[in-house]
């Protein structure tokens, strides 16, 4: 039986999350065929198992050979994302994570946490002021951007410019969110260009104490990055450490009010944040798949998979793998334990930056809780229109201390 919605229109997900039908899906047609206007299809991936298996083989699934979106990009610009770690197939993926792993480990992360703590307190204090705020850019925002802004050494004034750009790289399907202002109207090629100049500019100065000086600095494999690889790089790690962190913490935000008795369990005991930061990134994971293109002829669930075919690991399905999470997938339980969701990834693509996100989900709710008394939305949430994007793009919020 094959469910007959199009799980590619991204309209589809205006309204939420079709967790109705990926839950049909993984009952009756777990490796599922979706068609796309003007370019070939691709085999949706619904199971946690499955997702693993994909995941871990990329002798057999490949990030780097065509990229980790549907829709096939130009030459020029799949050559140029290739030097996104996210799109690097081993050994290339290996040697170019390996230099940054260590400034990324939890003890080096941990040390970040009172910084991280200040910046809420005074992003706090001035939603205060306001009382009522969007939540999603007003406050969800701006602490990922100021974290990454920091920790990569971008000037503060273009923290928010970067914040724009990042968010445009990952909604372009949605008109409100795309961008038409800007000089290319690509939120990713303008960072791009703006990380090239940036990449110049800081090899002439003395090094600093942050990513950038890092990367600059690094061997990754046949020596050091040049400023064209670098830019590339710094998109992936910027839109990351931005967008992706905007969107657990507002999701997060919504799931809370959208559960007062679990926002009461919180608020009695924040040393139930811990476990409600994973329910969040489960519940409400910031990214509904990634693709990967087959490499040779292989089965996958019973299902004939092709050399050249597109493969979209669904992590908005899998993550609500009955098979996994039982009887309570498609509940919201910040108790939830153990918690196998797949929303960092899996296996050699684990999110690099997996401590900080959890670091900085932690340190936002604690703050958040600590600072307000009252925490109510005024009204509906809009949903980012994308099959990508998982995320809010406005929630209405009252705060008061």
């Amino acid at each position: 039986m094959n469910v007959t919605h199009d799980i590619y229109d991204p309209d589809l997900y205006v309204d939420g999350p079709i967790h109705e039908i990926f839950a049909e899906l993984r009952r009756t047609d777990p490796v599922h065929w979706q068609d796309m206007p003007g370019e070939p299809g691709y085999w949706a991936v619904m199971k946690h198992a499955d997702v693993t298996h994909v995941a871990r083989r990329p002798d057999l699934f490949s990030a780097e050979d065509q990229g980790v979106v549907l829709e096939n990009m130009p030459p020029d610009r799949l050559a140029q994302a290739r030097n996104m770690l996210l799109m690097m197939d081993p050994p290339r993926h290996t040697a170019h994570r390996k230099p940054l792993a260590e400034s990324f480990q939890v003890k080096v992360i941990g040390r970040m946490e009172e910084r991280i703590r200040s910046l809420c307190q005074t992003i706090f204090a001035a939603a205060a002021d306001k009382g009522d705020v969007e939540f999603v850019h007003d406050v969800s925002g701006s602490l990922p951007s100021q974290v990454v802004g920091e920790l990569v050494g971008i000037p503060e004034e273009d923290w928010d410019q970067i914040r724009d750009w990042a968010e445009q790289s990952t909604s372009a399907q949605d008109p409100d969110l795309a961008g038409d202002s800007y000089s290319s109207g690509d939120g990713m090629t303008d960072m791009a260009m703006y990380a090239y100049s940036f990449a110049a500019k800081r090899r002439q100065e003395e090094p600093r104490e942050d990513l950038a000086s890092l990367i600059l600095a690094g061997n990754f494999g046949d020596g050091p990055m040049d400023d064209m690889e670098f830019a590339s790089f710094f998109v992936q790690l910027v839109t990351a450490g931005n967008d992706t962190t905007k969107t657990m913490l507002s999701s997060g935000t919504a799931a809370l009010l959208a559960h007062p008795d679990q926002l009461a369990a919180i608020r009695a005991d924040h040393g139930l944040i811990t476990g409600a930061v994973e329910e969040i990134l489960r519940w409400a994971n910031p990214l509904h798949y990634f693709r990967r293109t087959a490499l040779v002829d292989s089965e996958l669930h019973g299902v004939d998979i092709k050399a050249g075919d597109k493969v979209a690991m669904m992590y908005t399905s899998a993550n609500r793998d009955e098979d996994v999470f039982g009887d309570t997938a498609q509940d919201f339980d910040i108790r939830r334990s153990p918690n196998q969701h797949l929303s960092f990834g899996y296996a050699q693509h684990f999110c690099l930056g997996v401590h900080l996100a959890r670091l900085e989900g932690r340190v936002f709710f604690d703050e958040l809780l600590k600072t307000f008394s009252t925490i109510e939305q005024t009204g509906p949430s809009k949903r980012i229109r994308s099959n990508l994007n998982n995320g809010l793009k406005q929630l209405p919020v009252h705060l008061a201390r």
